[in-house]
């Protein structure tokens, strides 16, 4: 199964840190990412800029509005993403305990849905193996 841990940090505990502090967590996960990596169970890694690079859009009724950051001002902020496969939701959990993000913040770990079933449920066509840039 494909989970999905989104890495919620709190950026006053985070920019508290000393740089040294910091870095060495920043490390800390990298390897752990590396090693998730080489058991096969990481599929993607990636980290976001910060929320003051963001912009939101909504549209409704036809119309467009876009506005700057995330929409809801909340304590910690989405900074990143790891796509896992992992035998059932307990390994997940295990995984996500290793990352040192959810000592400062918080690791969300979210099944991801079969997209291919889906579209084979609403009479979609397939799609392409896979997608060119």
């Amino acid at each position: 199964m494909k989970f999905m841990l989104l890495i919620y940090n709190d950026t006053n505990l985070l920019d508290a840190l000393p740089r040294p502090e910091f870095d060495g967590m920043m490390r800390e996960c990298l390897a752990h990412a590396d090693e998730l990596r080489r058991e096969g169970h990481l599929i993607e890694s990636q980290m976001l800029e910060g929320t003051e690079t963001a912009k939101s859009l909504r549209i409704r009724n036809g119309r467009a509005k876009v506005t700057d950051g995330p929409f809801a001002e909340a304590k910690e902020v989405l900074g990143g993403f790891n796509l896992i496969e992992a035998i059932d939701m307990d390994e997940a959990v295990r995984i996500a305990a290793q990352f040192p993000w959810a000592r400062n913040g918080c690791v969300e770990i979210r099944p991801v849905r079969d997209i291919g079933a889906v579209r084979q449920r609403v009479g979609a066509p397939d799609s392409p193996a896979t997608y060119a840039p």
